[in-house]
């Protein structure tokens, strides 16, 4: 299979492992791979399970509506879209919100810049550094993520913002405060060698690719404010913590509450639970200023609504936000041990590779580091990558700085107790793995 998929496929295609994975079929928090082997799934097909593999509601939902009729466009009225974007804009917070679908993240970010720079009539954007936005032409101009960025050509005059990396940068040593004073004179300073007209500030307000790194909470209250003096629009990328998954809100922007909802926000991934559901929700003079006609093939379509309606429903039935926090917090606790370095040969304390681990809900990164030094390592992060899944338990990687040494841990939001405390088991090994092979010896 892998030398087939080279066949035919781009060599920039990212696969995971050393000998790729298939999985063939999923059941609640767990996946099978063509050999007949379970998996613990840490990474919901990157963070899009986000209720559980073959959910019953959501495959009923689906093959009802399959049975009546599969696709339409936008072109015609269609129920079950109204009646999702009727649940999104109410739950959204932002004020006579309209929603407009699309079929992933990527397009959902691009029909957000669409409509800023429309609005504002500029090309200027603010992005934050170490971002990750998309692969399309346009999200990849606001990326700041070298890593993910292929190309330095681009339709905007993007300007990169400090404060989406707590622990790292020329910042990292001050204090929350003080760091988001430095980050909102840093913006501050940057406005006044434009223009003035930015169109938006686009900002996931915990970095997904980038290693699941997140600024203190209320920095985008502040830069609010600032946004606020020249007329900058606020874009909150929600495609990764949308939806509960940071247990303490049911959106990312939520921490940052005092400064009100976003002008845009952008969604995906988990409302579809792998259906390919993404979208935009706006304030209706944002939404309805473009002067031309529009419409949407896919996005919105019949059955990936039905997926999401039901989806959506099951969510807040069982209040999966709040099993997120509370699971999610149990297995942070528990990641948090067992990123301990432990003794080595005569019990001499040695090295760890374990930088930082850190997280809301169950969103969580793990930052893996040279042993002694604080420089990123790639190279941990594959050696546990691979010890995960031969115990059983599949997670992603990301970070900044073109390494992927972070661990990406974000499992379906019905994860239980004893599901969590078996894959943390799994990962604790897999750290010591790492570290062994790292650090050339054994624990005492």
């Amino acid at each position: 299979m892998h030398a087939r998929h080279r066949a035919v496929l781009p060599d920039w295609l990212t696969l995971y492992y050393d000998q790729p994975l298939e999985i063939t079929h999923g059941e609640g928090r767990h996946v099978w791979d063509a050999e007949g082997r379970r998996y613990l799934d840490f990474f919901g097909g990157i963070l899009t399970t986000m209720t559980a593999h073959a959910l019953p509601e959501v495959t009923k939902a689906v093959g009802e509506q399959a049975g009546r009729v599969l696709h339409t466009s936008t072109l015609y009225l269609n129920l079950p879209m109204v009646e999702l974007a009727e649940r999104i804009a109410a739950l959204s917070g932002i004020p006579d919100a309209r929603v407009f679908f699309t079929t992933s993240g990527t397009e959902a970010n691009d029909a957000a810049l669409l409509l800023a720079t429309s609005y504002r009539r500029s090309h200027q954007i603010l992005a934050m550094r170490n971002s990750y936005h998309g692969r399309s032409f346009s999200t990849v101009g606001i990326t700041g993520n070298r890593a993910w960025s292929p190309t330095s050509l681009s339709p905007f005059q993007t300007l990169y913002v400090h404060g989406g990396v707590r622990t790292r940068g020329p910042f990292a040593h001050l204090d929350d405060t003080e760091f988001t004073a430095a980050c909102v004179g840093d913006l501050r300073d940057m406005l006044g060698q434009t223009r003035g007209d930015v169109a938006a500030l686009i900002a996931e307000p915990v970095q997904g690719v980038g290693g699941f790194t997140s600024p203190p909470d209320g920095l985008y209250a502040a830069f609010r404010e600032v946004l606020d003096e020249h007329g900058i629009l606020w874009i909150s990328d929600e495609v990764q913590t949308g939806w509960g998954r940071t247990g303490d809100h049911f959106w990312g922007w939520q921490a940052h509450g005092a400064a009100g909802p976003p002008d845009m926000l952008t969604f995906a991934k988990g409302i579809g639970n792998g259906m390919s559901v993404g979208g935009v929700v706006a304030r209706a003079e944002i939404m309805n200023c473009l002067d031309a006609n529009s419409l949407s093939t896919f996005g919105g379509s019949p059955v990936t609504m039905a997926a999401a309606n039901a989806n959506l429903a099951y969510l807040l039935e069982h209040d999966l936000q709040a099993n997120a926090r509370r699971v999610g917090g149990l297995l942070l606790e528990r990641l948090r041990a067992a990123a301990l370095p432990g003794p080595g040969p005569g019990g001499a304390p040695r090295p760890g590779v374990v930088r930082e681990v850190r997280g809301r809900g169950l969103m969580i990164g793990v930052e893996l580091v040279v042993p002694g030094t604080d420089t990123p390592s790639p190279e941990a992060a594959s050696l546990v990558l691979e010890a995960a899944r031969e115990g059983g338990v599949l997670i992603g990687k990301g970070g900044g700085h073109s390494t992927a040494g972070v661990l990406r841990i974000a499992p379906p939001l019905t994860l239980t107790v004893a599901e969590a405390e078996a894959g943390a088991a799994v990962l604790e090994a897999a750290l010591r793995t790492a570290e062994d092979r790292l650090t050339g010896g054994t624990r005492a």
